[in-house]
C-alpha cells in the first residue's frame, strides 16, 4: 500500500473534502515522503521492503486546490492527490522512483523478482 507523510504524520486517504482540502494546504510548498510497500513470495521465498519517494509541491493557492477537489480526484487518494492526474502541475520536483508515486515502485519490484529468480536457481 501507498502513504504520504509530511513532518511525521500519515496522510492516508482523505475522510471528505475539507479533509483533502486540509492535506492539499498541508503540502502546499513543501516536501513530502511518500512511501510503498512491497512483498514478493513465491514457493522459493519471499522478499519485502519500502520505496520511499521525495516529492515537492510548489504552493497552492486555495482556488487551485478547491479546483482539484472538485474533480473528485484526490478522495480516494493517499495524501489527497494522484500524480497522474491534474495534480501532477503541483508538483515542482521528485526525487526518487516516481512509479513509487502512483503505487507501483518498479524499480524494487525488480531487485525483488531477481533476487528471488536467484534464489531459484
Amino acid at each position: 500500500d501507498t502513504v504520504v507523510c509530511m513532518g511525521g504524520e500519515i496522510l492516508g486517504k482523505p475522510k471528505d473534502e475539507a479533509d483533502a482540502f486540509e492535506m492539499l494546504r498541508l503540502l502546499s510548498g513543501k516536501t513530502h515522503s511518500v512511501y510503498t510497500g512491497v512483498c514478493l513470495v513465491t514457493p522459493e521465498g519471499e522478499r519485502s521492503g519500502v520505496e520511499e519517494t521525495f516529492v515537492t509541491f510548489r504552493s497552492l493557492s486555495d482556488e487551485e486546490i478547491l479546483s482539484y477537489i472538485r474533480t473528485g480526484s484526490p478522495l480516494d487518494k493517499a495524501g489527497a492527490y494522484g500524480i497522474q492526474s491534474s495534480a501532477a502541475l503541483f508538483v515542482e520536483r521528485i526525487c526518487g522512483d516516481y512509479n513509487n508515486i502512483f503505487g507501483l515502485p518498479a524499480a524494487r519490484m525488480m531487485r525483488a523478482l531477481r533476487a528471488l529468480v536467484q534464489m531459484d536457481e
